[in-house]
């Protein structure tokens, strides 16, 4: 569904990807963890158009979108949900959670019934739907990052990135979060999540790759990366 291929990235001079490559598959949720700076983000700006590559290819099923403005890619079936949340705060989280849909209601994506997946975003996401009428600038930082997951799921998306979803949150929301996430799995959703917990995110996914300093170094089933001895010392606590 996914696929990025020998990616390399950089800001100005400074390269912070080298050439890495991995897969997203259909119905899958994968993930990608490291430790900071390791260029988890960077990855993902690179993948949904907020960075152009300096080289290698990202396709989506099938069709090559490297380097396209993000509108395109989002046309294409993209979803993102950036670290830092970005709603919209001076807009209603109703309006916020339609902005994603926007795409379905130019049909450059098919619009199918855009009513009926409010509602389901709404039930997939209790606390937003209490505050539906809300500025979504005076929501909590949990709120707002539960609004930036349904907004991306609003597009009816082919592949949802997640980009540190439990960022700054307590760790009641983290868990909610992650509940969430796992309801999305268990719908078909396909996802690619950056995480800075990375127990979690092995807990969840089918399947992982760890960054390095811009270099993949390990990736495989999410189970076998869970007793890696590499990956529980630097990652999993075994190495405090």
């Amino acid at each position: 569904m996914l696929a990025i291929s020998n990616l390399h990235a950089a800001y100005g001079k400074v390269e912070v990807l080298h050439g890495i490559s991995l897969e997203v598959p259909k119905g899958k949720l994968v993930t990608l963890i490291g430790s900071n700076g390791a260029g988890k983000t960077t990855t993902m700006r690179a993948i949904s158009g907020m960075l152009k590559p300096k080289g290698g290819t990202v396709t989506l099923d099938g069709k090559d979108i490297t380097g396209h403005d993000s509108h395109k890619i989002a046309r294409a079936g993209l979803a993102h949900s950036p670290e830092g949340r970005r709603v919209f705060a001076s807009m209603s989280v109703t309006d916020n959670l339609l902005l994603g849909a926007f795409p379905r209601y130019t049909r450059a994506r098919t619009k199918g019934d855009i009513k009926r997946d409010l509602e389901k975003a709404l039930e997939l996401f209790p606390r937003l739907k209490e505050r539906q009428q809300q500025l979504a600038g005076t929501l909590s930082g949990g709120e707002q990052q539960m609004l930036a997951m349904a907004r991306a799921v609003m597009l009816n998306p082919e592949v949802v990135l997640l980009d540190e979803p439990s960022m700054g949150l307590a760790p009641i929301l983290v868990e909610e979060v992650f509940r969430i996430i796992q309801r999305l799995k268990s719908e078909g959703v396909t996802m690619l999540l950056v995480e800075q917990f990375a127990a979690a995110a092995l807990n969840v996914a089918d399947y992982g790759y760890v960054l390095e300093n811009g270099n993949i170094s390990v990736h495989g089933p999410a189970d076998s990366l869970k007793t890696n001895p590499k990956v529980i010392a630097a990652y999993l606590g075994g190495g405090h």
